[in-house]
């Protein structure tokens, strides 16, 4: 399962706590050939897969992965933290996501319609038709560094389950935790050549989703890169799937119990530290009761510790780099300039964390919906709370965006949020807290990508059809 790397893939990662060298990287090989030609170099995939696995056996080894996994759950979670700078608390909670993620592919693949025969539409007809759902063939992965576990196996597992090959192109600071993945899928049993993980900058990425061998692209990262991608696959006409960027807001309707909808944004705006797609990072609330807002939010931001992510009650750990802290730390000066109101935080580095990648966490208030901080992806914990009129002016306000990926509604009436939620053009909502289901497809409207993961349509996206009629 692992592929001679680069020097991306023996690089030693940099503790985002202290900025110094942490633990040693895995080396994925010692052989210094080019890796991507390598990689897919593999046997191309025939519609038997695997060596003429079916569905059967391909799940089974499936769920012989994710028994792994969750036998080394802390393990991946501490290697997550150590790297990323991800809080403990989000690392460790987030290998249940795994789970459910996993178990809802695995439910789909027991159900899905691999070979149909339908019934003609014209009983004069003699002719009969079997629609087949088969491998596509060789699937490049490229996932990004904030969240690898899930961006993985949101991919992985899938590809796999319909009978792909996989070449994962994972990002040399997760050299710890895909490291640690490779191993797994080695102790699976999968074929050799099935898999390939590649730690590897983006020059790689660009190689590999270029390469005639590669039959589809499934991606997730920025939207400038998703276009730059979805580009390359229009030229090429290969199978893409892009899940990509997002300004996701959390509606605060005027009946809602406001300790509690707060309470739930700081696992909704805030999870790993603010470096996350689906962060709802603009606040809607009612203008009637905008400063209880604004003020409720102080106080739940301004209590959070922010420190080393090791640290049981450590709730922001640091960036994951220093440009990232850099970029952070602008944008909180682009919306000091833009005019809008420091409720809490600011530029400054905490005090006492100067060594390490860390930002403060800031709300801002008196924040117009057309300014910068309000549209563009910050990506880290940097929450605007924004005003509205009426139910139609919030709907209004939250689909003022080029994104599209997430959202929430808060509401004493969960029906009468269901019928907000609705009105929403973006790919996932949810109410008063509920967490994402992985059932359900995942993706975006807009600017926030193509495609859906998840379930049995993520699972969908790796297939292709085929309609054999018969006499």
């Amino acid at each position: 399962m692992r592929t001679p790397g680069a020097d991306p893939s023996t690089r030693r990662p940099v503790d985002p706590s202290t900025r110094r060298p942490g633990a040693c990287a895995h080396r994925w090989s010692p052989r210094p050939e080019p890796h991507t030609p390598r990689a897919l170099s593999r046997p191309r995939v025939t519609p038997t897969c695997h060596n003429g696995t079916g569905p059967a056996e391909r799940l089974a080894v499936l769920r012989r992965f994710n028994e792994l996994r969750e036998q080394n759950a802390e393990k991946i979670a501490s290697l997550i933290t150590a790297e990323n700078g991800s809080a403990g608390w989000f690392t460790l909670a987030g290998q249940g996501g795994l789970t459910r993620q996993a178990n809802a592919y695995f439910k789909a693949a027991e159900e899905f319609d691999w070979e149909t025969t339908l019934t003609p539409s014209d009983p004069a007809n003699p002719f009969r038709s079997i629609v087949r759902r088969e491998a596509i063939g060789v699937v490049a992965a490229v996932i990004p560094w904030n969240s690898p576990f899930s961006s993985a196996t949101a991919k992985i597992i899938p590809a796999l389950l319909a009978g792909n090959t996989v070449v994962l192109k994972v990002s040399p600071e997760n050299s710890l935790s895909m490291g640690f993945l490779a191993e797994l899928l080695e102790r699976t049993g999968l074929p050799e050549g099935v898999v390939s993980v590649l730690p590897a900058d983006r020059e790689t990425s660009q190689y590999l989703i270029s390469h005639p061998d590669v039959d589809k692209i499934a991606f997730t990262g920025s939207t400038g890169a998703g276009r730059a991608i979805a580009s390359i696959a229009g030229r090429q006409l290969k199978r893409v799937s892009l899940e990509l960027g997002g300004k996701s807001a959390a509606l605060i309707l005027p009946d809602a119990d406001i300790q509690k909808s707060v309470e739930g944004l700081k696992f909704g705006s805030l999870l790993n530290n603010g470096e996350a797609c689906i962060a709802q990072t603009r606040v809607l609330a009612p203008r009637s009761r905008y400063e209880e807002v604004v003020e409720a939010l102080k106080e739940l931001v301004g209590s959070l510790k922010v420190g080393d992510p090791l640290e049981q009650d450590t709730f922001i750990g640091p960036m994951i780099r220093h440009d990232q802290q850099q970029r952070v730390i602008d944008y909180i000066k682009i919306g000091i300039d833009e005019g809008a109101r420091l409720v809490v935080g600011g530029p400054q580095v905490p005090e006492g964390l100067e060594s390490g990648n860390y930002v403060t966490p800031t709300v801002f208030a008196d924040v117009d919906n057309s300014m910068r901080i309000a549209q563009e992806e910050v990506f880290g914990p940097v929450l605007v709370v924004i005003a509205y009129e009426d139910e139609d002016d919030a709907v209004r306000i939250a689909n003022e965006s080029e994104y599209g990926l997430s959202g929430g509604v808060w509401s004493a009436d969960p029906e009468h949020a269901l019928a907000v939620a609705r009105r929403l053009r973006t790919g996932t909502v949810t109410v008063n807290g509920a967490p994402i289901g992985f059932d359900g497809p995942f993706g975006g409207f807009k600017n926030s990508g193509l495609g859906r993961e998840y379930g049995a349509v993520g699972l969908g996206t790796y297939t292709e059809y085929k309609t054999v009629t018969t006499a």
